[in-house]
């Protein structure tokens, strides 16, 4: 019985440690980009109740590097910008409901289904089968939080939006900072990308990196942790 058990705790823990390999998120963009976009300089608007927050600092960064990336430039004055950027987030918890067969060998014995391969008991299907007679259920409820994160990009005068994207993102675990940096990722993968249409975007999980081999250099960033799923 403690070996059975002992198998079934690994087995559990591997399939643990598989979904918390990579992160997927439901982007969907709506957007009016135009092509012939030269000047692409931006300064971000936060909302009044944003001003001053550390935590909105923090993705602000996020979404600043993935702009740069993209090409554009930061305004050298907020009223010299083309481009005014401006974002929300937040994160809510749920309950999932799993009902699922309660499999117990010793209930069953050696003839139940996968065991050995072969099927309804150990003289077969015989003539006093019953396929409405099936294992007993359990009912598992678990905790789960849906992270979003909204971004708008618009122009500076005239407030004319012109890119809207959606990221949402659930996991087993409140962790909104940790998630945050590959839902900034995914909200401009593929920019501007199809409009009006809703994909799944996976990305792997960074490594954590231990403390002690991280570099001395203040200048170097730090990778994101890897969340819990």
């Amino acid at each position: 019985m403690k070996r059975l058990l002992g198998v079934l705790f690994l087995a559990g823990s591997a399939l643990l440690t598989g979904c918390a390999t990579t992160i997927t998120s439901d982007v969907t963009a709506f957007h009016a980009w135009p092509a012939d976009l030269k000047d692409k300089s931006f300064v971000f608007a936060p909302a009044k109740e944003q001003e001053g927050s550390l935590e909105y600092r923090n993705y602000e960064q996020l979404i600043r590097a993935e702009l740069l990336r993209l090409g554009f430039t930061d305004a050298s004055a907020p009223n010299t910008a083309t481009l005014k950027v401006s974002f929300a987030y937040g994160m809510q918890s749920g309950t999932v409901v799993v009902t699922q067969p309660m499999y117990d060998p010793f209930w069953y014995g050696p003839g139940y289904p996968g065991w050995r391969g072969r099927g309804f008991g150990p003289w077969g299907p015989g003539p006093f089968y019953d396929p409405f007679w099936g294992p007993p259920m359990q009912t598992t409820a678990f905790p789960v939080f849906q992270r979003r994160l909204h971004v708008t990009i618009a122009r500076a005068a005239g407030d004319q939006k012109l890119y809207e994207v959606t990221v949402d993102s659930e996991g087993r675990e409140a962790t909104l900072p940790m998630a945050m940096p590959y839902m900034v990722r995914s909200a401009f993968s593929e920019f501007p990308g199809p409009s009006g249409v809703s994909r799944h975007v996976r990305l792997k999980l960074d490594k954590i990196v231990p403390a002690a081999a991280v570099p001395a250099n203040p200048a170097t960033p730090a990778r994101p942790a890897t969340p819990a799923q």
